[in-house]
């Protein structure tokens, strides 16, 4: 039987406790998986703007994956590779008792939903990919140098000007970059509206959650050894890309190359947003998802 009841609860997966939440399970619908990004973030702003929304129409299973948010951390700092999420995602399913799910990633939660699909294709029903991430290649560390530079701020254009004329590599560049900006300046990237900037920022310190980092260090340095993209055209599913027309994260170039490499995709562009368009335009984000679900 299907283990679908609202509330909170701690799940053991692969012996690590994870966070869920369901809601609109009264909906009786095909279970809407939410996959966070970061990677090593939480839910805590989704499930406080767009997800209560989507949970009016929609059964949405909200966890968050190991050491991220609420979840419990593995006993090694290197036990986060996609391996090891698919894993976990797999048990989080046998728990829930249903036969088929559909996904909803953001960010490199995308990314994560596309690496289910491609591994457990016959456990997905339809994916939805909301500014999704293809991390560590070279476009995306482009993507995000060039979304810095449209910021127009002298530090970091001086800083990345000097880096090309010493001839630094595009990863030292990347991570200079990363390590000098403020949570103003990633605040511009990430937003095109700062009041709504500001209303997340208030949530994420609210949430006085924290992301150690360690799942990136992990992903960084184990990559699967075929690449994401050179595996796109393998997932057959339905695909809904939704991204902000001035995402300056992981952007446009990113989301046109996941869906011109998808067998049977659509892309819908949100105008007034950047990276997170489920919060610089929720009706629409959460219109957009219950028609291509329905």
């Amino acid at each position: 039987m299907p283990n679908l009841k609202n509330g909170e609860f701690t799940v053991p997966l692969n012996g690590i406790n994870h966070w869920v939440k369901i809601d609109g399970a009264e909906n009786q619908t095909i279970p809407l998986i939410i996959l966070h990004g970061g990677p090593g973030g939480n839910h805590y702003v989704f499930e406080r703007t767009a997800g209560p929304l989507l949970g009016k129409k929609r059964t949405i299973v909200y966890y968050e994956q190991r050491g991220c948010g609420r979840s419990e951390k593995p006993y090694a700092d290197d036990e986060y590779t996609i391996k090891v999420l698919i894993e976990d995602f797999i048990e989080l399913k046998k728990w829930l008792g249903v036969e088929k799910v559909d996904l909803l990633g953001y960010s490199f939660g995308g990314e994560l939903a596309l690496e289910i699909a491609n591994h457990f294709p016959e456990e997905i029903h339809q994916l939805i990919l909301s500014a999704p991430s293809l991390l560590h290649t070279d476009i995306q560390k482009m993507v995000q140098v060039t979304g810095f530079l449209s910021i127009r701020d002298s530090n970091i254009i001086n800083k990345i000007s000097t880096c090309f004329q010493t001839g630094a590599t595009l990863d030292a560049i990347y991570n200079e970059v990363w390590e000098m900006v403020s949570p103003e300046i990633v605040d511009l990237l990430l937003f095109e509206n700062q009041e709504i900037a500001k209303i997340n920022r208030g949530l994420w310190e609210e949430s006085n959650l924290v992301n150690t980092g360690l799942m990136n260090h992990t992903l960084t340095n184990s990559p699967i050894e075929v690449p994401l993209l050179d595996r796109l055209k393998e997932i057959h599913h339905q695909v809904l890309i939704m991204t902000g027309v001035f995402d300056r994260n992981t952007g446009l170039p990113i989301s046109k190359l996941i869906h011109s490499n998808l067998t049977n995709s659509t892309m819908i562009l949100f105008e007034k947003s950047a990276h997170f368009p489920d919060l610089e335009e929720t009706d629409k984000f959460v219109k957009d998802i219950n028609e291509f679900l329905d």
